[in-house]
């Protein structure tokens, strides 16, 4: 039985090849895709429709990089570096977590996720400490109904990485569905050449593409982690670059020329002094390159804020060297090109016929905004969560009204509540 949807008087942005605003438009949804886009599409018996009059319509936003775990600990180290996020997080607060705090965070994160137009989640996930752990991880991520792809990185004894990663290959994803796997690589820079090895022979083995932090450490580091990759022919397999701020001109050419992504979270990198972003360097050599709220212990959570940051650093460059990046080029970021950067750009990320259908409608009836000239500046610009009215992912509503569905959400603060209580206080 055929499952229509029709979203009916929308002003309608499109994001490929380039953000575009359609006008006032339609968009028809069959069995959860993409059917037709177009002004005056004819009603269809039995369609679900939903009235956008007063809305924006657009692609959901795509977070390439989240710790989504860390959402009990909202805040814990607003005002901190690299070095203090290292210490406090991964070495005092991580050791606590059982695999319900993983469980109740990955759920609260994921939920918060869609209550503010993300509709696909990089969950970079480095608390897998036991098998429970991970499968918790997992369990959340699918019962929140977000499209993610689940970035499982080995935290158990090191000697166990192959072997683990094969049981949650085999065990957790051995059928299509919202949520999909990569490896999580620690990489050269962090854990060394040897297990670097391991993380990229293992992506190969399960045919899984690979994110890492590389490129944030500094120029050094950068450097001599790109050449450890290249010489050992490691970047056959798909590579996501997550903080890639200290390469150079060249080395990013070798990166694009590899196929690899980036991965940019602007407000992290700056607020833990890790660099500044360099989003219009690794965009002129080619490189897909999308936005990630990183942690929300010392960073927001929405790409809003994400999109605003990257915009205002890359404009505010000294000698005007930004000022050719766009409200354009950061909704491209939070949209389409961060599809590209999770190898989903034909599953997500625009508005072509054929696409899931992961859609969301902001609101214009807002004092912050109504009576905007250019939609797209305006969504970068002005548009905040309250703005998030109603989100689709796969054409089922997850959000109407600017109200979640589907999830007790009071239970699930509740459960989050107790999680952050007892991960500090262990």
């Amino acid at each position: 039985m055929t499952s229509t949807v029709l979203i009916k008087n929308g002003v309608v942005i499109d994001t490929e090849p380039a953000p575009v605003v359609l006008g006032r438009a339609d968009v028809r949804i069959e069995n959860g895709a993409i059917a037709e886009v177009g002004p005056g599409l004819p009603d269809v018996p039995g369609a679900e429709v939903i009235d956008a009059t007063g809305r924006i319509v657009l692609p959901g936003f795509v977070d390439t990089h989240r710790h989504t775990w860390q959402t009990a600990i909202r805040a814990a180290i607003p005002d901190t570096t690299l070095d203090g996020y290292m210490r406090r997080i991964l070495g005092e607060i991580a050791p606590n977590y059982r695999p319900r705090d993983i469980y109740a965070g990955n759920l609260a994160g994921a939920l918060e996720c869609l209550d503010v137009g993300v509709t696909t989640l990089l969950d970079w996930s480095h608390a897998q400490f036991s098998p429970a752990h991970t499968d918790s991880a997992v369990q959340a991520l699918r019962e929140s109904g977000i499209r993610a792809v689940f970035g499982y990185c080995h935290g158990g004894d090191p000697g166990g990485l192959t072997s683990e990663g094969r049981r949650v290959r085999e065990r957790l994803f051995d059928t299509p569905g919202l949520v999909t796997m990569a490896i999580a690589a620690m990489g050269p820079e962090i854990a060394g050449e040897e297990r670097a090895l391991d993380e990229w022979r293992l992506a190969a083995e399960l045919g899984l593409p690979v994110t890492v932090h590389m490129g944030g450490g500094g120029p050094d580091g950068a450097t001599s982690g790109l050449t450890f990759l290249e010489s050992n022919g490691l970047l056959a397999t798909p590579t996501t670059f997550v903080h890639a701020l200290h390469y150079t001109d060249e080395e990013f050419k070798r990166i694009a020329g590899s196929g690899g992504t980036i991965s940019l979270a602007p407000v992290d990198e700056m607020n833990l002094g890790m660099g500044y972003p360099a989003t219009g360097r690794a965009r002129a050599a080619g490189i897909p390159t999308g936005l990630g709220a990183d942690t929300v212990v010392c960073a927001p959570g929405d790409m809003f804020s994400l999109m605003r940051t990257i915009h205002l650093l890359e404009r505010g460059r000294p000698d005007g060297a930004g000022l050719g990046f766009t409200t354009r080029d950061a909704l491209r970021m939070a949209t389409i090109e961060g599809a590209e950067v999770l190898g989903l750009a034909d599953v997500v990320g625009s508005l072509r016929p054929g696409k899931q259908a992961d859609l969301v409608l902001l609101r214009t009836d807002t004092l912050g905004m109504a009576a905007a000239h250019d939609p797209i500046g305006a969504v970068v610009l002005n548009a905040d969560t309250s703005c998030v009215d109603t989100v689709l992912v796969g054409g089922r509503v997850v959000k109407r009204d600017g109200r979640l569905l589907h999830h007790d959400l009071a239970a699930v603060l509740t459960a989050l509540t107790e999680s952050a209580s007892a991960v500090v206080r262990a």
